[in-house]
């Protein structure tokens, strides 16, 4: 309304355009965080046991964008944010580089609802399913917090890296939970605090070398309804004191693999033992190409190690039929691809932040956007997309497809090219 002054009215002068600094986003990335969303929106409600509304949306947006964004850094967040879709979704999202830093030290600081919210998603886990455990090492050259040491392979090159485990459900093919520890700790030690932090009542664990027999024996004679799968180092005194490379009979439902099974005396344990003669062949080939080039051949060394070539040996606290034992096993390598894509498709190679809270934080965002990719793979599985194209491919298409606001009628779809 106008303004009186000395009896005169002074018209208002009409409000002009916002400088473009301070103008609203009218073109922002819509398809792959709405699908992100669509596909990741129950965990919303699982984080919202454990954290404050504002918190709980904080952690999910910065996983999404994450996921939608490889390799993003905490300082482009706030920007990715606005330029997307998550904020018409979730409006009002505190992103910014110093809100980031100090929320990724405050989830760190409160470690025990990391522990509660990870302890639920165990708790979930099927009496039958199987999991498996490994982890990775991730380069982190600080020298302000204790998870940040040199491992057995890191000290060859000169860095100092923390180690991630993981449990994987191979039946729901999703991660279940995960914890950082220091890059030197030693693996059957962050192997057994893994799982009693971590509670996991029940299912099979698979792991690897690192989790020998006799932490898993004394860890799990308390736990009735969790169970075991380990592989067997080759050196083992079991396999010459059982005969496991005497091999017995052909493993049903596969060609060119033979087993043996034996029950080792007075324990509850059961021997396993399985030779696969395409991979036999293939060791020997490499065997002998690198005897071949180094000019170390020995005929004595190669008729000894051949026995061992293509097998494989694995105890279990179980009595079950070796071509579950064999599948069992043979699946692990879907660990692998947690792995990789915890590396390469999520851009997780190397963590930005230094103090150990930050650090506990910053990996609680990592596991979650690690989840939603699993969970973005099987959406894409289940529609058949995967079968024309790869993940990477079919992220980068909904990436494109972006939405636009001309005027107050709302947002529209962008039209793209239809290829």
């Amino acid at each position: 309304m106008p303004i009186v002054v000395l009896g005169e009215y002074i018209p208002v002068a009409k409000e002009g355009p916002k400088p473009l600094d301070h103008a609203e986003v009218d073109l922002k990335d819509w398809a792959d965080v709405v699908h992100a969303d669509t596909v990741f929106k129950g965990l919303l409600d699982e984080l919202k046991k454990v954290y404050a509304t504002s918190d709980a949306l904080k952690v999910y947006c910065i996983a999404i964008l994450r996921v939608c964004n490889p390799g993003i850094k905490d300082n482009e967040l706030k920007e990715a944010y606005a330029n997307s879709f998550l904020s018409e979704l979730y409006p009002g999202v505190a992103l910014s580089k110093n809100t980031v830093s100090t929320f990724h030290g405050n989830l760190g600081k409160n470690c025990s609802r990391i522990i509660h919210f990870m302890q639920s998603r165990a708790a979930a886990v099927g009496m039958d399913h199987h999991l498996l455990i490994d982890g990775t090492l991730k380069s982190n050259e600080s020298k302000v917090n204790t998870l940040s040491d040199f491992s057995r392979k890191a000290a060859v090159r000169g860095s100092r890296d923390i180690s991630v485990l993981y449990a994987f459900d191979l039946d729901t093919m999703e991660p279940v939970c995960s914890k950082c520890f220091p890059g030197n700790m030693l693996d059957y030690t962050a192997y057994e605090s893994f799982i009693s932090e971590n509670n996991i009542p029940r299912g099979l664990i698979i792991g690897d070398k690192g989790f020998p027999a006799s932490a898993a024996e004394s860890h799990f004679a308390g736990h009735p309804d969790l169970h075991y799968l380990n592989p067997v180092k080759r050196n083992s005194k079991l396999i010459e004191r059982h005969k496991m490379l005497s091999f017995e009979a052909l493993l049903p439902g596969h060609e060119g693999i033979t087993y043996k099974k034996a029950k080792v005396q007075g324990k509850d344990k059961w021997l396993y033992s399985f030779r696969d003669t395409a991979k036999a062949a293939q060791e020997e080939k490499d065997y002998l190409k690198r005897a071949k080039s180094e000019g170390t051949y020995d005929d004595k060394e190669f008729r000894s190690r051949q026995l061992s070539f293509g097998t494989i040996v694995l105890e279990c606290d179980l009595g079950l039929a070796p071509e579950i034992v064999y599948k069992a096993y043979a699946e692990r390598w879907e660990i692998e691809i947690v792995m990789r894509y915890y590396k390469s498709a999520c851009g997780f190679d190397e963590t930005r932040v230094h103090d150990d809270y930050s650090v506990i934080g910053s990996e609680f965002c990592d596991f979650l956007s690690t989840l939603l990719t699993f969970r973005l793979i099987k959406s894409f599985d289940k529609a058949g997309v995967l079968e024309r194209m790869t993940y990477g491919k079919a992220m980068s298409i909904l990436h494109r497809a972006k939405k636009v606001r001309y005027d107050d009628s709302g947002w529209r779809l962008l039209r793209i090219n239809p290829s």
